[in-house]
């Protein structure tokens, strides 16, 4: 036998075509999305300027989407899931074409925005379960690692992106912000209407099977320490609600500054994620896990007291970085580790907590910087994040240990065998 390698190149997921258009249709979406960050969060800063109004952008994302994210998954095992993703990405859509409605009316008022936000976390209930459950059935299972890295790579391409055009834009004015991510969205939905639709999953019993997906996590120390520990990490040190408060009052740089202060976590995360796709972590995942949320917190609080454009860049930077390791261990294990009748539901409670991290962090950040400043709020986020490094390391030693992830070449039944 030679020693040839055989394993599939980093790229070999965008050979399927419809994995391809899915892609695509990340992509975009995550583009509309970033590009509208700016623009809403720019928009509320110079309405209101009140960091506390920045918070409740969050909480008007976070209420609907955790009420609805269970529900969805179970729909995401019950019904076909291209379907599902056309409905909320199409809910998206009208919630960018309310946001460009409200701005053309040129209205004082915000609580247009609070809705279109809520409408964009009822969306994004439905997708992130759907569109995380679909991929498997997209790419052959030695291409899974592959998929990963592709989506995770296009993802941040499109957050580095996304805001730096974003805050460009909005030179021109916030209703070329919106009107450019109605028309993003548009193809969203076009493309995902393209993909040819996967074998719907089988059906699951409504009721006692809506809360599996929690019980499967429950029963998982590996998965569970993963996701909690994004969650706990994010809530705490989350800092990209504030970013706006920063960019206009610290740094003095305007929208086009905010765009490329949003961008530079995306800069560490795809620097990261290209990495990954390359040279896949094989040994000691665990210690590259809780090293990646470490980093994340350090980098916080080095943001936290920056002054200079450059040191606030480079902390960012780093931020992404280490947050990328989390979600590239934390996606595999989910995917590798829960049965395709369930993955939906599991989706969903990895999407719950994943809301939970970003929007929840989001008003935790609001309030505190209204309590107590902006710089003691982003401070006393980092440190709270170490600290819960340092209490996860005590608590989940198995995760500590983890050496290897998944192989999905293994036979499902292989895998999920504990």
């Amino acid at each position: 036998m030679s020693g040839e390698d055989t394993r599939p190149g980093a790229l070999a997921a965008l050979r399927e075509r419809d994995f391809a258009l899915y892609a695509a249709a990340r992509f975009l979406a995550t583009l509309a999305w970033q590009m509208l960050s700016v623009a809403v969060g720019w928009q509320v800063y110079s309405l209101t300027r009140d960091p506390l109004m920045l918070g409740w952008v969050g909480l008007a994302q976070f209420l609907p989407f955790v009420a609805l994210v269970l529900p969805a998954g179970q729909l995401a095992d019950r019904a076909q899931r291209r379907r599902v993703l056309i409905g909320a990405y199409g809910t998206d859509l009208l919630a960018s074409g309310i946001l460009l409605a409200f701005t053309a009316s040129g209205s004082p008022r915000v609580w247009p925005v609070f809705a279109a936000m809520s409408l964009f976390g009822s969306g994004r209930a439905f997708w992130m379960p759907a569109g995380q459950a679909i991929v498997p059935s997209l790419v052959p299972a030695p291409l899974f690692p592959s998929a990963i890295a592709v989506n995770s790579t296009l993802f941040q391409v499109a957050v580095i992106g996304g805001p730096a055009l974003g805050g460009l834009l909005y030179l021109l004015g916030p209703l070329v912000v919106y009107a450019s991510a109605v028309v993003a969205m548009l193809c969203v939905v076009a493309l995902i209407a393209s993909v040819r639709p996967p074998d719907a999953p089988g059906h699951a019993v409504v009721g006692r099977e809506l809360l599996e997906g929690l019980r499967f996590v429950f029963r998982r120390r590996t998965l569970l320490g993963a996701i909690s520990l994004d969650l706990f990490a994010v809530l705490f040190g989350g800092a990209t609600a504030l970013l706006p408060m920063v960019a206009s009052d610290v740094l003095h740089v305007g929208p086009a500054g905010l765009g490329i202060l949003r961008s530079a976590p995306a800069v560490g995360a795809a620097l990261t994620a290209g990495v990954l796709a390359l040279r896949p972590l094989r040994r000691h995942v665990g210690r590259w896990l809780f090293g990646g949320v470490a980093a994340f917190g350090l980098a916080t609080v080095v943001f936290g007291l920056a002054r200079e454009l450059w040191l606030s860049l480079a902390a960012l930077t780093v931020l992404g970085a280490g947050d990328m390791l989390s979600v590239y261990v934390r996606q595999i294990l989910v995917q590798l580790e829960t049965p395709d009748s369930i993955r939906g539901r599991v989706s969903a409670v990895n999407s719950m907590f994943i809301g939970a991290s970003n929007e929840l962090g989001e008003f935790r950040s609001g309030v505190t910087a209204r309590w107590l400043g902006l710089v003691p709020s982003l401070v006393f986020g980092g440190v709270a994040t170490l600290v819960v490094v340092a209490d996860f390391v005590r608590r989940f030693p198995e995760l500590r240990r983890m050496d290897r992830l998944p192989d999905p070449a293994r036979p499902e039944e292989e895998r999920l065998a504990i």
